[in-house]
Order: C-alpha cells, then structure tokens, then sequence
C-alpha cells in the first residue's frame, strides 16, 4: 500500500507540474502511466473515471482522485489529489509574483501569445486519447465522429450532444 501511495505521489506531483491549461492537458500522460504503463485501470475504466470525474460537480481533477481511489482507497484519493494540486498550486504562486513585476514586460506578451497553441495541442491530444480508448467500434467511431462534427459545425449544447451520444449507445447496447 506504501508504495502505490508513494507512486502516486510521484506520477500525480510530476505532472501537475506539467499541466499547462489544466490537467486535461495531461490526460495522455495519465492514461500512458495508468493504462499501459502500470495496467492498474483498463482503456475502458479509465474513459469511464474520466467520464464521472466529469459528470461530477467540481473541479476536473477529480479524475486523480478517483484514480487514487481506485487504487488505495480514501487515502490514495486524498495522495493522488494533493499530488496533482500542491506543486503547481506553489509554483503559480511564486511565478505569480515574477508575473506580477513584469506585466509590461515584452517578453510576457510573447510568451502568453506561445502558450494558447500549445495548450490546445495538449489538450487535442488528449481527446485523441480518450476518443481511442472509447471507441471500440465502428459504432461508436461514427457517433463520436458524428458528434465531433456537430460540435463543431453547429450551436447546439453540449449536453445535448452528450445525451444524444448516450441515447445511441443505450439503443445500440454498446
């Protein structure tokens, strides 16, 4: 139990320092770590976490909470979250500052204008993996894509979409 604690620790402290945008941004890195690096959830377990975390009211870190849940219990909850919230939560403090006594500062523009790509890339990139752990069929391929789709081209709400997803997979028994 110790040890899965202290890897917790250790995956969730690291990447919430790399968790630029939030920590979808780092959903393929959990996935990799989780899914096939340890096999501790399987694809299909970890879209599902991903889905509840989701679903449920609060912040979208609740994914490392049920995560570490999952693996040890309350504790590992508790581990994984403080894991995933400390270390960033200190740096942007600290960076804050720096942040603050250079807000006119030439090179602050540069960088926040460089940062928007690469937070959308990370987070693309981390659709693309949970669209493949999803999706397990051509059925489920198609409504993805169609929904992808219709986010996309249209102005519907994403609940609407959302429901409209569940109800073809409760029709279709996938």
């Amino acid at each position: 139990m110790t040890n899965i604690l202290v890897t917790l620790t250790l995956i969730f402290g690291k990447l919430s320092l790399l968790a630029v945008g939030g920590i979808n941004s780092t959903l393929p890195e959990i996935a990799a770590e989780i899914v096939t690096s340890r096999h501790w959830l399987s694809p299909a377990q970890f879209s599902q976490l991903y889905a509840i975390s989701n679903a449920a009211p609060g912040p979208n870190v609740l994914i490392t909470t049920l995560i570490g849940a999952h693996m040890a219990g309350v504790t590992g909850g508790i581990i994984a979250t403080l894991a995933m919230i400390l270390p960033a939560g200190i740096l942007v403090v600290i960076v804050s500052q720096v942040w603050e006594t250079y807000r006119e500062a030439r090179w602050r523009r540069i960088i926040q204008a460089a940062l928007l790509p690469v937070t959308a890339g990370l987070i693309l990139a981390a659709a693309g993996v949970l669209v493949r752990q999803a999706d397990t069929g051509f059925t489920l391929t198609a409504t993805t894509l169609l929904v992808a789709i219709l986010a996309w081209r249209s102005n519907l709400h994403p609940l609407w979409l959302l429901g409209g997803g569940a109800l073809v997979g409760l029709i279709l028994g996938t």
